[in-house]
């Protein structure tokens, strides 16, 4: 669909001359005489970028993108004036214009600018689009009475600057409470830059952190930024913090009480404004008692400490949670919904849930995957939570953590394909008869999914 252009001025030669300039380029065009006609096609139309001349009768441009801003604040305007000034031009920008056009106008130039701004809207709305999503993601899900206190000391601890230290087991969401507060905090425009503590080797860990000079170490090909300067203005999250060698720990607390520190093999003190929020599913107080983390640095780091509830905790979030997932994931891969039935949603609520919110997130996304009716009933769940599937569906996949859904399905296919050419003793052409599909998509599958095939009979 052609994007749409607003033209308005008040003669009829420029609005004749730009609209078959634009028209020739595929936009559609829409013309005002007027400020008030303008403010009244734009209400109308929505168009996708406007064009307004400033010396205008009755209403003049100014005004008119004062209006056209305020009744519609995303608006795209590109100013334009025979009797241009840099006051002017400075005056329009203030006012939220993209950009400023002087009369007699270069036509190449308008065609260059309005690509620009059109560009320029695509990739914010792309970008607004991404942050929605990605904050979706994210989202803190519930409203059980456990979920509702977590929110308020979120809300508490968002707005200051102070260290924050979330505590509680593994697969209970410590990660999206750090993403909460960062969003909630005057940072949220700025970095959220994360580490995972137990997953880097001990090696590796202070140039993760901190960055390395080309030449550091045998590797070291080209200078690094570590990730309390990527973080810089915004927050670092320090996720597994307890696993941290002592050794790392002390240089830790050295960037943290100094708000400074060298890259590796680097002499230049680099200074940041970082907010740091650590995450822990030990219990760092004993930890201190056995001698594996220091006591200096847990003081530092638990400013604002925050204890993120079980599942088992918080059992009424699990419908609520339950149905969150199914839509993320439905919406994510493209899959036709499906919903729980009474019984379905009862056998998941009586689960102990020792894996917290990522065990019940897996078995959701399997139960998508693999249950092949609209309705999960309650044996469906049981059979998965038991490490087996359904008759019909191939066992092979239950029970295997996939990092994608995409690589769940790809052996949920190849299960189900090579079942298939089994019974059918490796007859294609019959095989693809009984699973719906052309005997060439088929074949595409069969080398796609590396399906070992026998040679027909």
């Amino acid at each position: 669909m052609a994007e749409t252009i607003c033209l308005i001025d008040d003669e009829p030669a420029i609005l004749n001359t730009l609209s078959s300039i634009l028209e020739d380029e595929g936009y559609q065009v829409l013309v005002a005489k007027s400020g008030l006609e303008a403010l009244k096609v734009v209400r109308s139309e929505s168009p996708d970028l406007v064009i307004l001349d400033i010396w205008m009768p009755e209403m003049d441009g100014l005004e008119t993108l004062k209006r056209l801003r305020a009744q519609f604040p995303n608006i795209l305007v590109v100013m334009m004036s025979g009797h241009g000034s840099i006051e002017t031009a400075v005056k329009a920008t203030k006012l939220g214009a993209y950009d400023y056009l002087e009369k007699p106008l270069d036509l190449e130039k308008v065609t260059i600018l309005v690509r620009n701004a059109l560009h320029q809207r695509k990739l914010e709305e792309e970008n607004l689009s991404l942050r929605i999503q990605v904050e979706r993601r994210f989202e803190l899900v519930g409203s059980s009475p456990a979920m509702q206190r977590l929110r308020e000391m979120i809300a508490m601890a968002a707005p200051a600057n102070s260290r924050v230290l979330i505590s509680g087991a593994n697969g209970t969401g410590k990660e999206l409470v750090a993403r909460a507060i960062h969003l909630q905090s005057p940072r949220h425009n700025r970095s959220f830059v994360e580490i995972n503590c137990a997953a880097i080797p001990e090696t590796l860990i202070e140039s993760e952190l901190f960055g390395h000079e080309k030449g550091a170490f045998s590797g070291a090909s080209s200078m690094k930024r570590g990730k309390f300067e990527l973080a810089d203005g915004g927050t670092l999250f320090l996720d597994e913090i307890g696993d941290m060698s002592l050794a790392t720990q002390a240089k830790v607390l050295r960037a943290l009480q100094e708000q400074q520190f060298t890259r590796v093999g680097g002499t230049k003190l680099i200074n940041v404004q970082v907010r740091v929020i650590a995450a822990s599913n030990k219990d760092l107080a004993e930890e201190i008692g056995k001698g594996s983390f220091r006591e200096d640095l847990y003081y530092r780091l638990n400013v604002l400490p925050i204890v993120v509830p079980t599942l088992k905790e918080r059992r009424d979030d699990i419908p609520e949670l339950a149905q969150h997932f199914l839509r993320l994931h439905s919406e994510e891969q493209g899959m036709k919904p499906k919903e729980f039935s009474p019984q379905g949603m009862e056998a998941l609520q009586r689960h102990d849930w020792p894996g917290n919110i990522r065990e019940l997130r897996n078995l959701i996304e399997r139960l998508l995957i693999m249950v092949p009716k609209p309705v999960i009933d309650g044996p469906d769940v049981e059979m998965f939570l038991q490490g087996r599937a359904p008759t019909g569906v191939p066992a092979l996949s239950v029970g295997t953590n996939y990092d994608s859904l995409r690589e769940a399905r790809n052996a949920f296919e190849r299960e189900v394909i090579s079942r298939k050419l089994r019974e059918n003793n490796w007859n294609v052409s019959k095989t693809a008869d009984e699973l719906k599909i052309e005997r060439s998509h088929l074949h595409r599958k069969i080398k796609l999914l590396h399906v070992e095939l026998r040679p027909e009979h």
